[in-house]
């Protein structure tokens, strides 16, 4: 037996000594007005809000609806090294404005025993 999913979204399987294919079903895909007013609950899943607007269903590779990759793997969208210096000049942010309060601090002290 041999399932196969098509990049538009079509699920079939070939069964052994058969020459055809027999379709399955469809996959479909969603998406949003608004995908940044979905709600996180945790493990890549996202529920629908006022914000996000209803979901729009649609078949995959029409419509801007993305294509659907069997046997692929999605690659992380995170660059590291950017993500590095960003860590880095918060950090030098929060030492600055820490000083910067440290030493706003030291002269109400000094102006408080002068007066």
């Amino acid at each position: 037996m041999q399932v196969t999913v098509g990049t538009d979204g079509e699920v079939s399987v070939r069964l052994r000594g058969q020459q055809e294919n027999q379709v399955l079903g469809q996959i479909t895909t969603v998406d949003f007005i608004n995908p940044g007013g979905l709600e996180p609950v945790g493990q890549n899943i996202y529920l629908p809000t006022g914000a996000s607007g209803d979901p729009q269903e649609g078949v995959p590779g029409l419509n801007g609806f993305g294509e659907v990759k069997q046997s692929m793997l999605e690659t992380s969208n995170v660059n590291v090294t950017e993500e590095l210096v960003n860590m880095i000049e918060a950090q030098r942010v929060y030492e600055m404005n820490s000083k910067v309060i440290s030493s706003v601090d030291q002269m109400l002290s000094y102006v408080n025993q002068q007066l």
